[in-house]
């Protein structure tokens, strides 16, 4: 069980070592998202609670300190 956890975190992070802004453009995607949420009427707690907001602020903050590390 750990060889294949240590096997997925090497692909995962082969793959984000040469695409080193996909996070944070996916986390400025999911802002975007709830921003254009926010005046459609009826989308329940989604919108409520700004769950894509509170997403796409961490995926933001997580995909900046890889981009550095990486």
């Amino acid at each position: 069980m750990l060889n294949k956890i240590n096997r997925f975190l090497d692909v995962v992070s082969d793959f984000l070592a040469h695409r080193k802004g996909l996070l944070p453009f996916m986390a400025v995607a999911l802002i975007t998202i709830n921003a254009v949420l926010q005046f459609i009427p009826g989308n329940g707690w989604i919108v409520e609670s700004d769950l894509l907001l509170h997403i796409g602020i961490i995926m933001a903050i997580i995909g900046f300190m890889l981009a550095w590390t990486l």
